[in-house]
């Protein structure tokens, strides 16, 4: 499959999330699309982002939530150099 192709595709996703009413339909939809397993570690990601964002420690975070190392440094970077989590997420405040 092309670049162009695939580029299509997720431009396409991207348009169906921004297309849905409400929270329902967002679940239903990702139901669909992933595996329970995958929308806990998208779940987990977004805790871990908005945990670092309130000033908790990798330690911290690692104890808190069920996420790798590697994938918190991931998640670190987005949230220091990406554009979606500092643009979306609030902080976690539950300690």
């Amino acid at each position: 499959m092309s670049q162009n192709a695939k580029q299509q595709r997720l431009e396409q996703l991207y348009q169906l999330i921004v297309s849905l009413d409400n929270v329902e339909d967002c679940r239903a939809l990702f139901e669909d699309l992933c595996t329970v397993k995958e929308l806990e570690n998208m779940a987990e990601r977004c805790y871990a982002a908005r945990s670092l964002m309130a000033g908790d420690t990798y330690q911290q975070v690692i104890a808190k939530a069920d996420i790798s190392s590697a994938t918190l440094s991931r998640v670190s970077r987005c949230v220091q150099y990406g554009r979606g989590y500092s643009k979306l997420l609030k902080p976690e405040t539950e300690k």
